[in-house]
């Protein structure tokens, strides 16, 4: 599995839809969040049957960004049936975040 593009207008519908979804909210000139990319290609290599890994443009994505809080990027936010329950801020080690998202996983 790929991770997705989500935006202000599929973000909520992508969050209600799944049952794990891991949102990245990043830019492109942002350094740490180029570091995270290939993370996060790998995290949803490894994860796909069990959660949706989405990424979300903030600058192109400005209500998204506002609404979820998002004061510095990268932040990673996990959603299990809808609910934000973890925030990561900053360059996560792959190890972290797949062990939060199957401690959900059926």
């Amino acid at each position: 599995m790929a991770t997705i593009k989500a935006t202000d207008n599929t973000l909520d519908q992508i969050i209600r839809n799944n049952k794990v979804v891991l949102v990245d909210f990043w830019a492109p000139w942002c350094g740490p969040c180029r570091m995270m990319a290939p993370v996060l290609d790998q995290l949803a290599n490894e994860v796909g049957k069990e959660a949706v890994i989405a990424k979300l443009n903030v600058d192109e994505n400005p209500f998204a960004a506002v609404k979820y809080r998002i004061q510095g990027i990268p932040t990673l936010k996990l959603f299990v049936n809808g609910k934000e329950t973890t925030t990561f801020i900053g360059v996560q080690p792959l190890n972290k975040l797949k062990a939060s998202i199957m401690q959900y996983a059926n």
